[in-house]
Formats: structure tokens, sequence, C-alpha cells
């Protein structure tokens, strides 16, 4: 996750923005509009990796404690040290390549512990494409991004270079993308976990998660769908086309839909009072002929029939 905690000069984050990275200046914004670009030509060089959103407490609470989630997914809650030695405890849901990383009212410091907070990340799947995306966002318009470099304490003291990663701006209301890269120094330490490379420069998100991801119902986050403000929403365009999405304007207008590269990303543009998590749609390892409701707090997720599982959240309480 990686949370921002910019307004003190603070840049918080871990994969799902939170651990504080300090002496980090205002990058500069930029308000592309959805409609009427093309994408960068060329391969792919970012891919959805994972979002986070606060949730309602009653919510975030039946979640953690969920024995139907413990079975669905591959699911933890796990408390991460990162730069700085800040630390965040989240609910993961972790596929092939994909997670989704849960909070409850309170459990992330000031505006990113409020009801509707969030964030998303999208990474790189070979070494060096970091510094393409971030080139491409320059030539866009986007003056001055925000680069910075995360670490993960495992615990003995002894932090680890984890990833790479790039916001457009230091400004936003409730929610920030970023673009990301592992770093060899991640893989190469044992205690990561991780798998071997498939090829030379191979920093992808398969070899980054675990493949526990067999032994449950959920393989990967096939869709997304965001509520944002308007000023966060043109904060992010950027940030995906210059990765290679294809961003589009959302059907019905207010919004936004990005795909290419295996998850669909919408975003609805929305007052900031209403901005928050909406809805999550997993592809699963294997088709399930029956249905399945499971209402969790005041969410409800969707299983089968098929090979697809949707999970709704409310809004405000």
């Amino acid at each position: 996750m990686l949370l921002r905690r910019m307004s003190r000069m603070v840049l918080v984050l871990a994969v799902a923005l939170v651990a504080a990275l300090t002496g980090v200046a205002d990058g500069g914004t930029h308000t592309a509009r959805a409609d009427g670009e093309k994408p960068f030509p060329g391969r792919q060089l970012l891919f959805f990796n994972h979002a986070y959103g606060v949730l309602d407490r009653e919510t975030a609470d039946a979640i953690e404690h969920s024995g139907y989630l413990r079975d669905f997914a591959n699911f933890q809650v796990r408390t991460t040290t990162g730069a700085g030695g800040q630390t965040w405890t989240g609910r993961y849901l972790t596929g092939r390549e994909t997670y989704l990383e849960l909070f409850g009212v309170g459990d992330l410091p000031g505006q990113d512990g409020t009801f509707g907070a969030g964030g998303m990340g999208v990474s790189t799947e070979r070494s060096g494409d970091l510094r393409t995306v971030t080139a491409r966002l320059r030539e866009a318009g986007v003056t001055d991004p925000v680069e910075f470099r995360q670490t993960r304490d495992f615990g003995d003291g002894v932090p680890v270079p984890w990833f790479d990663a790039v916001f457009t701006t230091a400004q936003y209301d409730t929610f920030g993308a970023w673009a990301m890269e592992y770093l060899p120094e991640y893989f190469a330490d044992p205690r990561g976990n991780t798998e071997p490379a498939d090829h030379p420069g191979d920093v992808g998100r398969e070899r980054y998660l675990s493949d526990a991801y067999r032994d449950h119902l959920m393989r990967d986050v096939a869709s997304i769908r965001l509520a944002v403000s308007e000023r966060d929403l043109a904060a992010t365009v950027p940030l995906l086309r210059a990765g290679g999405f294809v961003v589009r304007p959302a059907p019905g207008g207010g919004g936004t839909v990005a795909r290419r590269g295996g998850t669909t990303i919408r975003f609805d543009a929305v007052p900031v009072g209403e901005v928050g998590l909406r809805e999550v749609t997993f592809a699963l390892n294997r088709p399930v002929s029956d249905r399945h409701e499971e209402r969790i707090g005041r969410s409800t997720l969707v299983v089968g029939p098929g090979a697809r599982a949707v999970w709704n959240f409310a809004g405000r309480p």
C-alpha cells in the first residue's frame, strides 16, 4: 500500500500509501482530460498492482474476522514497517499478480485515515521501465514528478530497498495513484520470499507475490471501481497514459475508464464528500456452479456462478 501525507512535507508510503518520507517538494500538477488523447505507442509499461480503501469501522472489523474470506482468498492481516519506521496494519486479499488492501476509519493517520480515502499502485514488469514512465510524464506536461524510494524492515532493524515510485503531484484530496518498480535488492533478500526471475530484468508482480492464491478461489483483481475527486482524477490520468493504459470517458460521463494490462480501472468523478471504494471484481481460479452471497459488514460479496466474484461496498454510513 502507499499512503501519502504530503501536506506537512512528508510522503507516507508503502505498497499503498503509508510510510513517511521527508524533504519531498510539491510536484507539478497536470489536468489532462481523459478524452481526445492517444496512448503512448509500444508495449504496456505499467500494470495494476493493488489498490487500497478506507472503509467504515463495522465493515473493516467484519472483514478482519471473516472466516469466509480466509477460504475465498489468500487473506491475511499484516503489519508492515516502511521508511522512517512508519508502520501500518492492513487486511490483504492477495492473488497471482494483484491484490487488495483494506483499512478502517482511523487505521491510518490524518486525512489518509478518513472514510473513503484510498490509493492505487501501478507497477512495471521490467527493470528500467519506471525511468521511461517518468520521462513520458515530463513530455506530457508533468513538470516536476515526485520521485522517492521505499524501504521495508522485516523486524530486525535492517531495512532493505523495496521499490522506487513516482507521483504526478504532491497535492491530493483523498486519493493518490503512483507508479512503482520493485528493486533487485528486495528480490535478492531471502526475507522477501520472492520467486526467481523468469528473464533478465524481471521485476514483475507474479514474481513478487506468493503462489498461495492457488489454494483459494480468488485469482486476481479483474476490475475495480473507485469514486474520487475531480482533482485527484486529473492527477491520475497522466500516470495511466504514460504507462500505456487506454484511457477513455466512462459510459454515461462523469468519470474515466482505463483498460489494458488485464485489469479494468474505473473512476467516478464525485464531490469530496462522496469518495470511496465502490466495487471490485475478482477472476477466480475455477468456475463455481452456484451463486453465493456473503454479507460482510456493510459490504456484499457475490461469488459465482461462473469464474467471477463481485464485491460491492456501501457508501458513507
